[in-house]
């Protein structure tokens, strides 16, 4: 907690970034932790928690809402971002959100290609020429229309995610859309740990964690 009240406001490299700048990102996750450790303590501490987490949540409301009203991924580029889905799903702002909303049509609309998710549009390029598509985030599209009780429709984000795995069951951080082959490292921990999370939360109506 003193490092977010220190250094929330600095540029970052964010999750799989290659420079430093002011996240949109970054700074709502910085705000789902801070929702949740002030729900889990109690007193003045708990109220100085939360109030940072609206000062927090306000900054990026100032700087990073797109014109569309969807998040976009930083004050200095407008393209919209697959990791932009997890601040909700973490609780960092209220279900239904209309910019948590807006953010999650942008992303089927502009990065869902055949039941996968590109994290973001690298260049003018086809999608699929700039890299392949993350695994993590079709979970996350999974994860985001359970959110809003589009419980069809996460299911099947969730089928067509589970099964882009080799033999041994296990998933590389990403998918070649096109030529239908693993793409990256393998193992990727962090894919294995949201298809548990996806196999525990979608059979039943979606729970603040």
């Amino acid at each position: 907690m003193a490092a977010i009240e220190a250094r929330w406001g600095d540029p970052d490299a964010g999750i799989w970034e290659l420079d430093n700048q002011r996240w949109a990102h970054s700074r709502l996750m910085c705000v789902a932790g801070l929702r949740a450790v002030a729900g889990a303590v109690a007193g003045r501490q708990a109220g100085a928690w939360s109030s940072l987490a609206d000062a927090i949540a306000a900054d990026v409301g100032s700087d990073c809402r797109h014109p569309s009203g969807r998040w976009q991924r930083s004050p200095g580029d407008e393209r919209v971002d697959a990791a932009l889905l997890l601040p909700a799903i973490r609780g960092a702002l209220p279900r239904g959100d209309p910019r948590s909303h807006a953010t999650l049509a942008a992303v089927a609309d502009e990065l869902g290609r055949e039941g996968y998710v590109y994290r973001f549009r690298q260049d003018q390029r086809p999608l699929e020429e700039g890299e392949g598509a993350f695994v993590l985030c079709g979970f996350l599209m999974a994860l985001a229309t359970h959110q809003e009780g589009r419980y069809a429709e996460a299911v099947s984000w969730f089928e067509r995610n589970r099964a882009a795995c080799g033999p041994p069951g296990l998933f590389t951080e990403e998918f070649d859309v096109g030529q239908r082959q693993l793409r990256g490292n393998l193992p990727q921990a962090f894919v294995h740990a949201l298809l548990l999370e996806c196999t525990a939360r979608l059979p039943g109506p979606w729970v603040e964690l």
